[in-house]
Parts: C-alpha cells; sequence; structure tokens
C-alpha cells in the first residue's frame, strides 16, 4: 500500500465511523490538502473551481478520488450519487478542476449497515439545493450590479451582489440563538438566506443568524409563544434524563478504569 493510499483510507475510515457515508471533500480535508474555510468558500460560489483553493493540482485531486473509489469498491461500500450546487445567487453547479473528467467526484461512498431509509434521506440531503448564503463582509466590497454596498454580499459565480440586486433587500435578520424560532421562521418564510461571517482566527465561516421575511418572523414568533411551556418542560425533562444518563456512563467508566488500572487508588 503506498503512503497516498495509507492517508487516504485512514481519513476515509475516520469519516465513515463518523458519519456512516464517506465524500471526496472528507478524504481532501482529511489530507490536509484543504481547509473547511475553502470548502465554504467554494460552496458559496466564490472560487470558480476548488482547484484553485487546494494545495495540490487536479491531478493529484483526481489520484485521490481514484484511490478513494478502489477503497470504497473493496470495503464493499455503496455507491450514491452527489449534487454540488452553489450556495450563491446562481445556485449553479459547483466544479472540482479546471478542465478535464468530474465524475468520479461528484459520488458519496455509504456503509453497507445504513438502512434504506437512512440511504434514502442521505441522497436527498446530497442533491437538495443548499440554503442561500449571505456574507457580512469585513472588507471594503462593491455590488456588481449597482455599484453600491451594503452589509451583507450574496455571491454570484465571481461576482458579489447587494441584497437589493439579489432581491433579498425585504427580508429581516434574526440573529443566531433561538433554535425554535430560527427553524419555525425559516419554515414559514417563501425566502431566506444564511448569514455567516469569516473567522480569521478559526480560518472558516460562522453562522450569525438568518434572513427572512419578516411576516414569518412575526407567525414564528407567536407560534413560539404559544408552546413556550411545553418546550419549558421538555427541556428539564431533557435535561434530567442527561443528568441520569451521565451518571451512568461515569460509573461504567469507573469500573472500566478499576478493570484496566487495578491498582488505581479509590479517590482517584
Amino acid at each position: 500500500m503506498s503512503r497516498l493510499q495509507r492517508r487516504i483510507t485512514e481519513a476515509a475510515e475516520a469519516a465513515l465511523a463518523q458519519r456512516g457515508f464517506v465524500t471526496v471533500i472528507d478524504v481532501l480535508t482529511g489530507l490536509r490538502w484543504l481547509r473547511a474555510g475553502q470548502v465554504d468558500t467554494w460552496r458559496q460560489g466564490r472560487a470558480a473551481t476548488l482547484e484553485e483553493l487546494t494545495a495540490v493540482d487536479g491531478a493529484r485531486m483526481t489520484e485521490a478520488a481514484v484511490l478513494l473509489r478502489r477503497w470504497a469498491l473493496e470495503r464493499g461500500l455503496t455507491e450514491g450519487e452527489s449534487a454540488y450546487l452553489s450556495s450563491g445567487r446562481d445556485r449553479g453547479e459547483l466544479r472540482f478542476l479546471a478542465g478535464g473528467e468530474e465524475s468520479v467526484f461528484r459520488v458519496h461512498w455509504v456503509s453497507p449497515d445504513m438502512s434504506e431509509a437512512r440511504r434514502k434521506r442521505l441522497t436527498e440531503r446530497q442533491n437538495k439545493a443548499p440554503d442561500l448564503v449571505a456574507v457580512e463582509s469585513q472588507r471594503e466590497w462593491r455590488c456588481a450590479g449597482c455599484g453600491g454596498t451594503g452589509p451583507y454580499l450574496i455571491m454570484e459565480g465571481a461576482e458579489p451582489y447587494c441584497l437589493t440586486c439579489a432581491d433579498l433587500d425585504h427580508l429581516v435578520l434574526l440573529p443566531a440563538g433561538n433554535a425554535a424560532l430560527s427553524r419555525r421562521a425559516k419554515k414559514e418564510s417563501g425566502l431566506a438566506a444564511l448569514v455567516v461571517r469569516f473567522n480569521p482566527r478559526r480560518k472558516r465561516y460562522e453562522r450569525l443568524g438568518i434572513l427572512v421575511e419578516e411576516s414569518a418572523l412575526a407567525l414564528a414568533e407567536e407560534q413560539c409563544l404559544a408552546d413556550e411551556e411545553v418546550r419549558l418542560r421538555r427541556r428539564e425533562r431533557d435535561r434530567e434524563r442527561r443528568a441520569g444518563e451521565d451518571v451512568e456512563f461515569q460509573t461504567r467508566m469507573a469500573v472500566e478504569i478499576v478493570r484496566l488500572f487495578p491498582g488505581c487508588p479509590p479517590e482517584r
């Protein structure tokens, strides 16, 4: 086994153990050829190809994808198709390479232990168009449509557009922090966009909230007020359940420590 094949196997096994499936993106990030923040940039349509963001060229990327396929077939994994669509305004198909065949990249490999129902949901999720993403820019920028600017930009291809030119200026910002309110507002809103900001220290985009229609936000707030007491009781039951699970886990952990280290003092 070559050194590259060994590294690909390690990255793929880790992704498979964590999620039950693996993609070429998992391997490229596992090889450290690509950072999570760069994947976000690509998915937002802010790069023409993934190749221009990676630490290697397209030929090396293709080699990794082919070796991943070989490993997956040897492991008996099931192949599924993945559509990679931009979260920018155009929702166009994302490109991996500047030139060449890309079919080997547009797949995901699923554990044979995954149920048919879960496999179907995974395929639907992998092929679903991603949420629109509005970026809070930390630099000066100009809209490619009107030449103006604003707090957020939406990408179309490699060009930034303001919310007005993207027909999103009627939306209001719902800050992150209330999961139930965000979920309901997004469901009720005919149009919505995720708002993110790049964290240079962590080298990744972080969620700030969502842009939703004002009427949808008002309706979601009413729904949350109507069942607030029910959700509070549910959270309390969940807290008690987790506390009980923690005690059980600590007991099992103590037994295992004593088994592995019989001379360990009880107070430790």
